[in-house]
């Protein structure tokens, strides 16, 4: 009996303990890869604190994040860098005061694209980082993935050490300058580099290895398994971006990607459960 007792302590409660702490013990870098896309911005406004909070609820490995800087030095979640594509008024953020920016809703685009009412789809605000880091705080499962836009990278991981936060963020982009600056101000965040269908994937993995990015991820068009083996043989872990096709989703997959931004989590999860 005692020797039983031992085996579950041993195999069975260990392991799930150890399950429930993956969050906070796992480096970033290493917890597994389906990235809600601007938040889950195939069903609500991207970029927006319910989109956040419907990718969690998805159960994603990763919410995703595009970040800017208001007149008044605020760092604000956009896209882009002025409010017209979301809202139809066209704002620089960069020169606009954040609260002139909260009165601009930023769920007109995803309103009209889908056809919903006010009732259906009521307005949104551009959020601050610091509000979706808290949001992001409240739970243990799901990190964050920034991806500055301008030359915020300061400003952004300032925050991010106020709030405590650096065990559960990433900071992504294909800027080489702001990534290598992610590295230089804050080494233990991993960073993931985006990689555009035209990059030379050799001189690419130099790079990161000097740069010490934990992560390429490639233009899912351009990505072959020859590419996948040669950067997971650098010791760089590599992901696609964007997917939300199914069938392209487990290609992927077959083919050894660890990480997939998409706009539909859910879709990928259930791919990723189904062997779709």
């Amino acid at each position: 009996m005692r020797i039983l007792l031992t085996y579950f302590v041993l195999f069975v409660c260990i392991p799930l303990a150890s399950m429930s702490q993956v969050n906070r013990n796992t480096p970033a870098a290493m917890v597994p890869g389906v990235t809600a896309h601007r938040g889950y911005s195939m069903a609500y406004p991207e970029n927006t604190l319910k989109a956040f909070q419907a990718g969690i609820d998805a159960r994603a490995d990763w919410v995703e994040l595009d970040i800017h800087k208001s007149k008044d030095g605020q760092i604000v979640v956009s896209h882009d860098k002025n409010t017209k594509r979301a809202s139809e008024i066209d704002l620089e953020i960069a020169n606009t005061t954040y609260a002139e920016l909260l009165k601009v809703d930023v769920a007109t685009e995803f309103r009209n694209k889908n056809k919903l009412t006010i009732q259906e789809c009521p307005p949104e605000r551009m959020p601050l980082l610091s509000e979706a880091l808290k949001l992001m705080l409240r739970q243990s499962k799901v990190r964050l993935s920034i991806q500055p836009k301008m030359d915020c990278v300061a400003e952004a991981i300032a925050i991010v050490r106020k709030l405590n936060a650096e065990k559960i963020v990433g900071f992504n982009d294909a800027s080489l300058p702001l990534m290598s600056k992610v590295k230089t101000l804050a080494p233990s965040i991993p960073v993931f580099w985006d990689r555009p269908a035209t990059a030379d994937i050799d001189a690419d993995i130099t790079i990161a290895k000097e740069r010490g990015f934990e992560r390429m991820v490639l233009h899912f068009s351009t990505i072959t398994t020859e590419k996948i083996n040669k950067i997971k043989s650098a010791g760089i872990q590599v992901g696609a971006w964007t997917v939300d096709d199914p069938k392209m989703m487990g290609q992927l997959l077959r083919m050894g990607i660890e990480r997939i931004y998409t706009n539909d989590p859910k879709l990928l999860i259930k791919v990723k459960n189904e062997g779709i």
